[in-house]
C-alpha cells in the first residue's frame, strides 16, 4: 500500500518574517553594510540565494563582530547554504548557533531548515533538525505544524509507533484533524489494530480526499479480521468504482474471502483477476486457485496451479503436493501422484497428511515403479517409519513382489535369506532361476551357473526343468562340452513339456560331440535334430554344414556332398564353404573333375566369399595331380596376383617352383624359391625352399652361389644343422604328448636360448606361445606370439593372431589389438576367426572412438553372420552407439528401434532410454514420459538408464507446462544420484534453466546463482 501525501502540508512557507531592526547611532560605514545587507536580503525573498550568500558573506566578514548585523548575516547565509544544497550547509547552521548562542533566530534556524527538508521530502534530514527545535518557544501553530510533520516524516521512514503519538493529540483539530485521523488510522491498520484502524477511518470515510484509499483499507481490515461475509457483499461493489491499481487487490480479497467460505466455485474469478505483486504471483496464491479447481472436481485446471509451486516447503505446498498427487491420480498419472506424494511425504508440517502421503508413496512405488529408490526399500521404509500403521501387513505383503517385479532378483535372495520358512525356499529356487537368465543375458555365464544350479531345487515342474536346461546351455557356452554333454542328455531324459525353449537341445548336443571330435554322436544328435523340422532357416542351415562337417571328419564324403548341397541349394549363408567342402569331398574320392568344377565355382559364382584363395590353393593341386601344369600354373599366379596377405602364398611359391623344376625350368623354379625366402623368412616353407633350391644349385654344378646366398639367410646355420634338429625333435615329441605342460615350457626355452634363430626357431615360438596361453601365462605368451607374426604369413600366424588379440582384448587395450585383427580378417582361413576379427574390430574401433570404421565393421559383421544372433545384435547395437556418437540420429533411431524387439537386460534399458530421446526430439513429450516410466518399471535394475532417462523426463514435463514434476525429478536426480556425474550435470542445468524461467512469475521462487 502506497502512503497518500497531501500536497497542502508539503509547501513551503516561501517568506521568512521581513522585520528588521533599526540600528541607532549607526556610523557611515554600518549605513552602508544595512544597505548592503537590505539588498542581499531582497534577493534573499526573491530566491536569488545565491547572489543574496554573497553579500550576505562580506557583511558577515566587514561588519562589526558583536553587532546584531553580523548575526543575522549569519543566519541568512546559512539559510542561503540550506536551500543551495551546499554540503557545508549543516556545519553553517551549527556555527551559527554556537557563534549565537542568544540569538531569538537560533530556534528558527532550526525549524527553517527541518522545513526546508520536509518540503524536499527528504524526511529523515527533516527529523534531525525538527528534534533540535525547542517546542516551548514555538507558538500554538506552529507547534501543532511541528507534531504534523514531525508525525508524517517518521511514518515515511517507518517509526509507526512515534509516528502514531505525534498525529494522536491533532485529530480533532480544525486544520490538521482529518490529516492526522487518516494518518492515525492507517498506522494503526499498518500496526494490526484493525479494530482502532476501522474505527478512525470509517469517521473520515466520506472525505473524498481519502475515500478510495480508505474503502480500500476498510475492506482489507474487514478481511484480515474475518470479516468474510462483508468483503463478499462490498468488495464486488467497490470493484465498480475503484481505481485501475486498487481492482487486483480488492479482486484478492474477495477471491480469498470466498475461499475461506467454501464458496469455491464464486472464488473463482476473483482470484484469476488477481495480478499478484509486480506482475508475480506467489505459491500460495497458485495453491488458492489450485485447491478451488480442486474442490470442484476440475482436476486439470488444478493441476495447472498446483504444479506451479516449487522451491518452497511449508504447510501449504505440504498440502499442495498432497492435492496434487490426488489430481493426478484422478486421472490415472500414477508416476507423477508418485512424485508429489513423495515430496508431501518428506514434510512434517501436518503429520497426518505426511504418514498418509508415505502410504500412498509406497503403494505407487509398487504398482509404477521408482526411479529413486528400490521399491523394496521404499516399502520397508515404510514399514520401519510406521510399525503400527493399519497398513503394515499389506505392505509387507508387497516387499519381495517389489524385487522380482523391479527384476532385482538378487535384492529379493537376500531379503528371502532373512526368513528360512518354507514359502522363502520355494521363492528361492524360482528367483534363483530368475537370477541365473539375468546373469546370462549379460552374458555372465560362470556367475549364473551356481543360480541355475540352485534352481533345479524347485518342486514346480516348470521350474525345475528350466534349471536343468539352463545349467545345460551354460556350460555349452563356457566350452565345457563334456559336461554340457551330461547335462543336455539327463535334461532331455526328464523333460515332461514340450516348450519351444529347450527345443535347441539335439543341436547343442550335436555341437558339443563336434567339438569333442565324438563325430559319429555329433550326427546322430543333428539328424534328430533335423527330424523335427526346426523353423529357423539359419539354424536350419548350420545344422546342415556341421552335419556335413561330421560326415567329413568320418570320411563319408558321399553323405556329407549330400548334406552340404542342401546349403548351397538354398543360399545359405555358409554356401560358400559348403561348395567349398563338397569339392574338397570329391577330391578324397578321387573325383578330379567333380573337384575342379565345384572349386572352380566357389572362385567364380561367391563374390565376397573368404574361400577364393583355399579353393585356388586346392585346385592348382588338383590340376598337378592330373598332370595339367599349364592349368595348375594359372591358379597359383591366380593366387599369388588376387590374394596377397593369404597364408598359401608361401606354399603355392614353393609348389609352384617345385612345378617349375620338374619341368626342368630351373630359373623359374629359382626365382620362386627364393621369393619364397624374401617374403617369409624363418618360416618351415623357407626351409623348404632353401633346400629345393640347394638341388638345383647342385644339379647346376653351382654350389659356390648357393653358399653364397645361404650366408646371407640369418636363418640357416649349415654347420648346426643337425644339433639344431636332433634338439628340437626332443621338444617337439614332449609337445605333443602333452604329459606335462610346465616341463615342456622349460625344454622349449631351453631350444630358444641355444638356437634363437634356429632352424625350428618358428614352431617352437609358435608351441611355446600355445603351451602359455593355455596355461594362462598371458603376459608371457605375448612375447613368443609376437616372434611368430614378426616372420610374417604361416601356418601358425593365423592363431598366434586370434590368440594374441584375444590376449589383448581381455586387458582392453584395443590400440594394440586392432592392428592384428586387422591382420587376422585378411589371412584367416577358419571362418570362426574372420568372424572373430570383424566382431571385434567393431567393438575395437567404437571404443576407440572410431565411430566410422566400427559402422563399416558392423555392416559387414551383419551381411555375413546371418546365423550368429548374438553378432548381429552387437553389430546393430554398435551402429546405434556409434551413429549417436556421430549426432547421426536418423540412423541411431532405425537401428535402435529394431534392437529393442527382442534386446534384454540392461541394452533393453538403453534401447528404451533412446526411444524416449527420441519422442522428445520430435516434441512427443507425453509419449516419450510412457516409454521412460516402462524403463523404470520393468528395468530399474539398470539404474544408469533409469536416471538418465528422468532428465528427458524433466523436459519432458516442463515442456508440458508442469513446472512441479520437472524440477521435483531434476532436484531428486541431483540429490541421489551423485555417482552419475555427467547426469547430475545434465540436470543442475535444465533445473537452473526452469527456475530462472519461473521466478519471471512466481515471487516465491529464487533462483540461485
Amino acid at each position: 500500500m502506497k502512503i497518500r501525501f497531501v500536497k497542502k502540508h508539503f509547501l513551503m512557507v516561501c517568506c521568512f518574517l521581513t522585520a528588521f531592526t533599526v540600528f541607532s547611532q549607526q556610523t557611515i560605514a554600518d549605513v552602508n553594510f544595512t544597505a548592503d545587507f537590505n539588498d542581499a536580503l531582497i534577493l534573499y525573498n526573491n530566491k536569488a540565494y545565491a547572489a543574496a550568500q554573497k553579500i550576505f558573506e562580506k557583511t558577515k566578514v566587514d561588519a562589526a563582530t558583536s553587532s546584531s548585523l553580523k548575526a543575522d548575516a549569519s543566519y541568512y547565509d546559512a539559510m542561503c547554504a540550506v536551500k543551495l544544497n551546499q554540503t557545508n550547509a549543516d556545519q553553517k547552521v551549527l556555527d551559527f548557533v554556537a557563534e549565537n548562542p542568544t540569538s531569538n533566530k537560533k530556534n528558527k534556524a532550526f525549524f527553517n531548515v527541518a522545513n526546508y527538508y520536509f518540503a524536499n521530502k527528504k524526511a529523515s534530514y527533516a527529523l534531525k533538525w525538527y528534534d533540535k527545535v525547542n517546542v516551548d518557544l514555538l507558538s500554538e501553530d506552529n507547534q501543532k505544524e511541528l507534531n504534523f510533520k514531525m508525525g508524517y516524516s517518521l511514518l515515511v521512514t517507518d517509526n509507526l509507533s512515534l509516528a502514531k503519538s505525534k498525529f494522536s493529540p491533532l485529530i480533532n483539530d480544525a486544520k490538521y484533524g482529518n490529516d492526522s485521523r487518516y494518518y492515525f488510522g492507517f498506522i494503526a491498520y499498518k500496526l494490526e489494530d484493525y479494530g482502532i484502524a476501522e474505527s478512525t477511518l470509517k469517521e473520515i470515510a466520506d472525505n473524498a480526499s481519502y475515500k478510495a484509499e480508505i474503502s480500500y483499507y476498510l475492506l482489507d481490515i474487514s478481511f484480515k479480521m474475518g470479516k468474510f461475509e462483508r468483503c463478499i457483499e462490498v468488495g464486488p461493489k467497490l470493484l465498480k468504482t475503484s481505481r485501475k491499481k486498487d481492482i487486483s487487490e480488492i479482486s484478492k480479497i474477495v477471491g480469498e474471502s470466498y475461499f475461506n467460505l467454501k464458496r469455491y466455485s464464486e472464488a473463482i474469478p476473483y482470484l484469476k483477476a488477481y495480478t499478484g505483486q509486480s506482475g508475480k504471483w506467489t505459491n500460495t496464491d497458485y495453491y488458492q486457485l489450485g485447491y478451488v479447481f480442486y474442490k470442484q472436481n476440475d482436476f486439470a485446471n488444478a493441476i495447472t496451479y498446483f504444479n506451479k509451486i516449487i522451491d518452497e516447503k511449508n504447510a501449504v505446498s505440504q498440502n499442495a503436493y498432497y492435492h496434487l498427487a490426488e489430481c493426478y491420480l484422478n486421472i490415472d498419472k500414477k508416476t507423477e501422484a508418485l512424485n508429489a506424494f513423495k515430496t508431501a511425504s518428506e514434510m512434517s508440517f501436518n503429520l497426518e497428511v505426511q504418514e498418509d502421503a508415505a502410504l500412498n508413496y509406497a503403494k505407487l512405488s509398487y504398482e509404477a515403479g521408482n526411479p529413486f529408490q528400490n521399491v523394496s526399500d521404499v516399502l520397508q521404509d515404510y514399514l520401519k517409519k510406521y510399525p503400527n500403521s493399519s497398513a503394515y501387513k499389506e505392505i509387507n505383503e508387497l516387499v519381495v513382489s517389489a524385487f522380482i517385479h523391479q527384476q532385482d532378483y538378487q535384492g529379493a535372495l537376500d531379503y528371502l535369506k532373512k526368513k528360512n520358512s518354507i514359502e522363502n525356499i520355494a521363492l528361492t529356487s524360482e528367483v534363483s532361476l530368475y537370477r541365473g537368465t539375468q546373469l546370462f543375458n549379460d552374458s555372465k555365464y560362470q556367475e549364473s551357473l551356481s543360480y541355475f544350479v540352485k534352481s533345479k531345487e524347485s518342486k514346480d515342474v516348470e521350474i525345475y526343468e528350466k534349471g536343468h536346461y539352463w545349467e545345460a546351455e551354460t556350460l555349452f557356452r563356457l566350452e565345457n562340452y563334456e559336461e554340457a554333454i551330461t547335462k543336455f542328455t539327463s535334461t532331455k531324459r526328464l523333460l515332461k513339456s514340450n516348450k519351444k525353449e529347450f527345443y535347441l537341445i539335439d543341436y547343442n548336443l550335436g555341437y558339443s560331440y563336434f567339438k569333442l571330435k565324438e563325430y559319429t554322436k555329433a550326427i546322430s544328435s543333428f539328424n534328430q535334430f533335423l527330424a523335427d523340422k526346426p523353423s529357423d532357416k539359419m539354424i536350419n542351415e548350420d545344422t546342415f554344414v556341421r552335419l556335413g562337417d561330421s560326415y567329413f571328419a568320418t570320411r563319408n564324403y558321399a553323405d556329407a556332398i549330400n548334406s552340404y548341397q542342401i546349403v548351397v541349394k538354398s543360399l545359405g549363408t555358409d554356401a560358400d564353404y559348403a561348395q567349398y567342402q563338397i569339392g574338397m569331398s570329391h577330391g578324397f574320392r578321387d573325383e578330379s573333375d567333380e573337384k575342379i568344377k565345384a572349386l572352380t565355382s566357389v572362385v567364380n559364382d561367391f563374390k565376397s566369399s573368404s574361400l577364393k584363395d583355399d579353393a585356388l590353393f586346392q585346385l592348382a593341386n588338383t590340376y598337378i595331380k592330373i598332370k595339367n601344369n599349364e592349368k595348375a600354373h594359372q591358379a597359383y599366379e591366380r593366387l599369388l596376383a588376387n590374394h596377397p596377405k593369404s597364408s598359401f602364398l608361401p606354399k603355392a611359391l614353393v609348389r609352384q617352383g617345385l612345378l617349375y623344376y620338374s619341368d626342368t625350368q630351373n630359373k623359374k623354379a629359382l626365382d620362386k624359391f627364393k621369393l619364397t625366402v624374401q617374403k617369409f623368412p624363418n618360416t618351415p616353407d623357407a626351409l623348404q625352399a632353401v633346400n629345393n633350391a640347394k638341388n638345383i644349385y647342385l644339379d647346376e654344378d653351382n654350389l659356390d652361389e648357393y653358399v653364397a646366398w645361404v650366408k646371407k639367410l640369418d636363418f640357416i646355420n649349415v654347420s648346426e644343422d643337425d644339433l639344431d634338429n636332433s634338439t628340437f625333435v626332443i621338444a617337439e615329441r614332449k609337445y605333443f604328448e602333452g604329459k606335462n605342460t610346465s616341463g615342456i615350457i622349460v625344454t622349449l626355452n631351453k631350444y630358444l636360448d641355444k638356437y634363437p634363430k634356429g632352424t625350428h626357431s618358428l614352431k617352437a615360438n609358435y608351441y611355446l606361445a600355445d603351451l602359455l596361453f593355455k596355461d594362462k601365462q598371458f603376459e608371457a605368451a605375448v612375447l613368443n606370439y609376437k616372434v611368430v607374426l614378426k616372420a610374417g604369413v604361416s601356418e601358425y600366424s593365423e592363431d598366434a593372431l586370434a590368440k594374441l588379440s584375444q590376449i589383448y582384448l581381455e586387458k582392453q587395450n584395443f590400440e594394440d589389438a586392432i592392428p592384428l585383427l586387422e591382420r587376422l580378417e585378411q589371412e584367416a582361413y577358419a571362418v570362426e576367426n574372420v568372424q572373430f576379427a570383424q566382431s571385434n574390430l567393431m567393438k575395437g574401433y567404437y571404443e576407440t572412438k572410431g565411430y566410422a570404421k566400427a559402422i563399416s565393421y558392423a555392416k559387414k559383421v551383419l551381411s555375413i553372420n546371418k546365423d550368429k544372433n548374438y553378432l548381429i545384435e552387437d553389430a546393430k547395437t554398435i551402429i546405434a552407439r556409434s551413429s549417436i556418437k556421430t549426432e547421426d540420429f536418423v540412423t541411431a533411431q532405425e537401428y535402435y528401434s529394431v534392437i529393442e524387439k527382442n534386446a534384454t537386460g540392461e541394452l533393453k534399458a538403453e534401447t528404451l532410454y533412446y526411444n524416449s530421446f527420441f519422442k522428445n526430439q520430435q516434441q512427443k513429450y507425453e509419449a516419450s514420459n510412457k516409454v521412460i516410466q516402462e524403463l523404470i518399471a520393468d528395468y530399474s535394475a539398470y539404474k544408469y538408464w533409469g536416471v538418465k532417462s528422468y532428465v528427458i523426463m524433466g523436459k519432458n514435463y516442463y515442456s508440458l507446462e508442469d513446472a512441479y514434476q520437472a524440477t521435483f525429478i531434476l532436484e531428486n536426480v541431483i540429490k541421489n544420484f551423485s555417482q552419475y556425474k555427467d547426469i547430475v550435470k545434465e540436470a543442475q542445468i535444465e533445473l537452473t534453466k526452469i527456475k530462472e524461467n519461473e521466478a519471471k512469475t512466481n515471487n516465491s521462487i529464487i533462483p540461485k546463482n
